[in-house]
């Protein structure tokens, strides 16, 4: 396992699909690095030498955002949006979909699971029920 900027990129996959393991690279990106560094995409990650390794990490820090800092623009920007009260900061303070979904069915990724209302379980459950309408 090669390792890219302190990422560890699978050895067994192609460069082209391995390279998709560093956050914020993705299909196009990855071909755009490997052309510019002219490495054969369908090489092995394994395959790598030391200098093809520095070429590919060099590319990346040079002309890309990617990983940590990448991550760190994402989460400001969300702050961002939230601090100023936007419709999409509310959203995503409220943890509901961001982007226009529906939220009457669906939308479950975002709201986790059901909360069921008025349904009692058990039968000490029923019991207490029974007892506390009475």
């Amino acid at each position: 396992m090669p390792r890219v900027l302190g990422i560890d990129i699978p050895g067994r996959k192609r460069l082209d699909f391995a390279l998709r393991y560093i956050y914020g690279i993705g299909p196009a990106l990855a071909k755009e690095v490997l052309d510019k560094a002219k490495i054969d995409p369908a090489k092995k990650a394994d395959d790598l030498t030391n200098e093809e390794v520095t070429t590919i990490a060099g590319i990346l820090q040079s002309d890309y955002r990617i990983e940590g800092d990448l991550r760190r623009e994402v989460t400001q920007n969300i702050r961002r949006l939230i601090s100023i009260g936007s419709y999409r900061g509310t959203r995503h303070r409220r943890g509901l979909p961001v982007r226009g979904q529906r939220t009457s069915t669906n939308a479950r990724t975002r709201k986790g699971p059901k909360k069921t209302v008025g349904a009692v379980r058990g039968k000490e459950a029923r019991a207490a029920a029974k007892v506390g309408g009475k």
